[in-house]
């Protein structure tokens, strides 16, 4: 299962770059969001996907068998950021293709006049 993980990561992470790379806003906007898919994925992977039982202290279970819960807390507070961020991405882009009327990166630096 890891191998599946690091593949899935991989290739987030190679298209996250792909996008970021690119002169148009939407595609850097979702190319931070893939990114940031791929970290969360690869913090839950370094975790360790195994282990059965919750985290929780039982009779019968052995320190062996619990999922640790650390990782899955790094995540969610990761996520709530991420969503946070994008969000203020997506406003920021949507303001200036109002004020600009492009969302080309190269075409919201301006002229040599303005500067």
């Amino acid at each position: 299962m890891e191998i599946i993980m690091s593949v899935v990561i991989g290739f987030l992470f190679m298209a996250a770059v792909y996008l970021m790379l690119s002169k148009s806003l939407i595609r850097i906007i979702i190319g931070t969001g893939l990114l940031s898919h791929g970290a969360h994925l690869l913090i839950l992977t370094m975790g360790g996907l195994g282990g059965t039982a919750p985290p929780v202290v039982a009779d019968g279970v052995s320190i062996s068998d619990y999922v640790d819960p650390l990782p899955q807390a790094l995540i969610l507070t990761a996520i709530v950021i991420s969503f946070a961020v994008t969000s203020f991405f997506l406003v920021l882009a949507y303001r200036s293709y109002q004020e600009l009327g492009t969302d080309n990166v190269n075409l919201m630096r301006g002229t040599e006049d303005n500067d």
